[in-house]
């Protein structure tokens, strides 16, 4: 059938409050113009993130019965292991609380002063678990990554040949190479099969250790069945497994590809860094087996683990980022294109060319959005990159807004309410207004800046 339908009944729901727009006028200013600092009960749609926001099944809410709050040794934490070894090709698996967690640990033990980390994009967490070692975070993504425009099919992609230019200068002063599966900075953009392999490759020969931000590694691994010939016939378990074959290692927000609504790890095949990893892990999150988790939460990843696998969650998954990129490109909205998988990204920097990249457009167009129709969507732009490690500011290099979908949560009826909510405010765009920030903390300021609209 041509018709992609949601591969669920509902079973539970959760009211909506329905506000009015004078109210979320108010509400916004109340806020400071920062979403973050909304309540979401005076949210409609909920686009600010897609990370722990998911919808759990019924079988995982049945798991979390099995949940086993033994100090150590509690058997949800074999289940959770054996979960995430049936897919990934690691010997050490070990749980946190959330994903910056894991980044935290890591980062603490391999990085420091004067160390430098590329990537394809780091995210704002990995940036700033970097940063706070000491260390300079690198962004190497393929220069259609920064093309909003550009129909690149792998724009996730790190470009292998600033790589080995960056290891030639760097490499006795680069303790890992980070690779993020999907791009979330720069798109929810895919890293092919082919890009994962070759930046291996540097890493061996550089006798650096490769890690992977695997936090959407379903949705990268349908991409790789959809857009790599050489993978059509593979089973998507069967294309993870070789994602992570070419990693030593990676970081996991469990809030994302895996159902759970907390919960993440680090996985290693180093026996050493694994041991030190542990032992901050108890200083830190708890002990190993639970790793500032409940037994419950484990539980809920393991089965969640079975579930993000599924082809026709998957489809219909890709299919509704796709649907809405596509009603916005009719009213010629300018998106990142190809549609990602976990969120539609808006170049608001092209929308809003009246609005200076100093002025936050992505900002704009993020309180605009709730004003208008009560959706929260996050700024993935100047507000999030633009300030230094030394405190200066500059554009940066796109002005996105992300709207991110939690899994198994909205419909199609929400999917053509956003769609008629940018209709609205298309009219209006010329009206729009930057802002400027006029608090902020030293370190990732997009979560509790104050603005005031210019």
């Amino acid at each position: 059938m041509k018709t992609i339908i949601e591969p669920f009944r509902i079973k539970v729901v959760e009211p909506i409050r329905l506000s009015t727009r004078e109210e979320r006028k108010s509400l916004l200013a109340e806020a400071n113009y920062n979403p973050f600092m909304l309540e979401s009960e005076d949210v409609i749609i909920d686009l600010l993130t897609d990370s722990g926001t998911s919808a759990m099944s019924a079988a995982q809410w049945s798991a979390i019965m099995q949940g086993d709050e033994s100090y150590a040794g509690s058997p949800s934490y074999q289940r959770f292991k054996k979960a995430v070894k049936d897919l990934l090709p690691f010997e050490h698996v070990i749980p946190t609380h959330q994903g910056r967690a894991a980044e935290h640990i890591l980062f603490s033990l391999i990085s420091g002063e004067g160390k430098h980390i590329p990537s394809n994009t780091h995210f704002d967490t990995t940036r700033s678990n970097i940063e706070e070692s000491g260390a300079t975070a690198h962004d190497l993504v393929i220069p259609e990554g920064l093309d909003p425009a550009d129909l690149h099919p792998f724009k996730g992609n790190m470009d292998t040949d600033r790589l080995r230019e960056f290891l030639a200068i760097h490499g006795s002063e680069t303790p890992c190479i980070m690779l993020t599966i999907t791009n979330n900075a720069g798109g929810g953009q895919p890293v092919s099969m082919a890009n994962i392999a070759a930046v291996s490759e540097l890493a061996k020969e550089f006798d650096i250790p490769l890690y992977i931000d695997g936090c959407r590694f379903a949705e990268n691994a349908f991409f790789i069945k959809l857009r790599e010939a050489e993978y059509q016939n593979w089973t998507v378990p069967d294309i993870v497994h070789k994602m992570f074959s070419y990693a030593d290692g990676m970081t996991m927000s469990a809030k994302k590809d895996a159902f759970a609504n907390i919960g993440g790890w680090l996985a290693v095949n180093d026996a050493q860094l694994a041991e030190r990893a542990r032992t901050r892990l108890i200083q830190i999150e708890g002990f190993p087996t639970y790793g500032g988790l409940a037994g419950r939460d484990l539980e809920a990843i393991a089965q969640g683990l079975k579930e993000i696998v599924d082809e026709n969650y998957l489809t219909y998954r890709l299919r509704t980022t796709a649907y809405i990129v596509e009603k916005l490109q009719a009213l010629a909205i300018p998106v990142v294109q190809p549609a990602g998988g976990h969120a539609v990204f808006v170049d608001a920097r092209a929308w809003l060319p009246h609005i200076p990249p100093l002025e936050y457009p992505g900002q704009s167009v993020v309180c605009s959005l709730y004003e208008m129709g009560g959706i929260r969507a996050c700024e993935i732009g100047t507000v999030m990159f633009g300030r230094q490690p030394d405190g200066s500011e500059q554009a940066a290099p796109m002005d996105l807004v992300r709207l991110a979908f939690p899994r198994r949560v909205y419909t199609q009826s929400h999917a053509d309410y956003i769609v008629e909510v940018f209709t609205e405010l298309s009219a209006e765009k010329e009206g729009m207004r930057g802002l400027r920030i006029t608090k902020e903390p030293a370190a990732l300021r997009h979560f509790t800046s104050r603005f005031e609209r210019l």
